[in-house]
């Protein structure tokens, strides 16, 4: 059935991909392979890079039994496509150590290409990957005008599935077949909600070893950073992921940043909570019932994100 539905609906779909640096381009390359969309969209500030991305793609994509069209172009070239996905970032310094030192900058290039992009593309889902996430996606629904079940961010995605990598290893059980959430912030403040964790139905219990896995999963990506420069594969499985979700209407959970409409009582902020992601983006709001102590992170990551938001806030017209 799912072959089906996406055999009918995948060389309906554009997605196009602000960012032609490794995170853009990696996605690009994984929604090829994987036969997301029938037109992916390269636009990039270097022109002749984004062009040079998509040549390459498209030899690429001749060993692929159902080509997509690829190509390069520009902002206005965005018009009518269902899935945008911002991938776009200032450069960041060999020595980071904290995605919330990207925020200004970052903020500066949302500032510049977002509002454009609501008039070209207005009835686009728009996902978020550039950090810091959680309050750029909030910056961008504030930018956009969009509904905020058409605009959420990456969030904690790839941090779950380290966590699943870890507790897979540990457990002996497959990734896919492990129900384990990172929650709050893509940052330092994010935790693992290890009272909602298990696997067939049991729960996974949350041993010293384990619970140190999420300190493990915090520093992934700046450690990936520091040793490579970037990190492209991880995140642009879990993008494709997500975008997958949203064209076939697969209407699968997983944690995204999205804007907050009351959970735990918090309001006007992005953080990941788990969501239903299907055709019209965010279906479904879940609300998990977390311990005592989960609740007192979650209100932790709130208070980092807010006061990076409070700032943004007063640059807003």
């Amino acid at each position: 059935m799912e072959k089906t539905n996406r055999n009918i609906q995948g060389p309906r779909s554009k997605v196009a991909i602000i960012g032609t640096g490794s995170v853009g381009t990696t996605l690009a390359y994984t929604l090829m392979l994987r036969e997301v969309a029938g037109e992916i969209l390269l636009i990039g500030r270097n022109q002749a890079k984004a062009e040079g991305e998509a040549l390459d793609l498209r030899h690429a994509q001749a060993f692929l039994p159902s080509p997509a069209r690829v190509r390069a172009g520009v902002l206005e070239d965005a018009v009518d496509s269902d899935v945008v996905v911002a991938c776009f970032s200032a450069p960041q310094p060999a020595t980071l150590t904290d995605r919330n030192a990207m925020v200004r900058k970052n903020a500066e290039l949302m500032r510049e290409i977002l509002p454009p992009l609501a008039k070209i593309a207005p009835d686009c889902k728009l996902v978020i990957v550039t950090n810091p996430v959680d309050p750029m996606t909030w910056l961008a629904i504030q930018l956009t005008g969009f509904p905020p079940e058409r605009v959420f961010g990456t969030g904690t995605v790839v941090d779950s599935i380290r966590l699943r990598e870890l507790l897979s290893a540990d457990l002996r059980i497959h990734p896919d077949d492990l129900r384990a959430y990172i929650l709050g912030e893509h940052g330092d403040k994010q935790f693992a909600a290890m009272s909602l964790a298990q696997a067939g139905g049991e729960r996974i219990v949350p041993t010293p070893e384990r619970r140190a896995f999420c300190e493990r999963v915090k520093g992934f990506g700046i450690e990936i950073f520091q040793k490579k420069g970037n990190t492209s594969y991880g995140i642009a499985q879990a993008t494709s992921y997500i975008i997958e979700s949203i064209l076939f209407d697969e209407r699968r959970t997983m944690p995204l940043s999205v804007l907050l409409d009351g959970y735990l009582g918090l309001h006007d902020l992005c953080l990941s909570i788990p969501v239903v992601v299907g055709r019209n983006g965010i279906e479904r709001h879940i609300q998990p019932e977390l311990s005592g102590e989960e609740i007192a992170l979650f209100r932790e990551a709130a208070d980092t994100v807010r006061s990076i938001i409070d700032n943004l806030k007063k640059e807003l017209p």
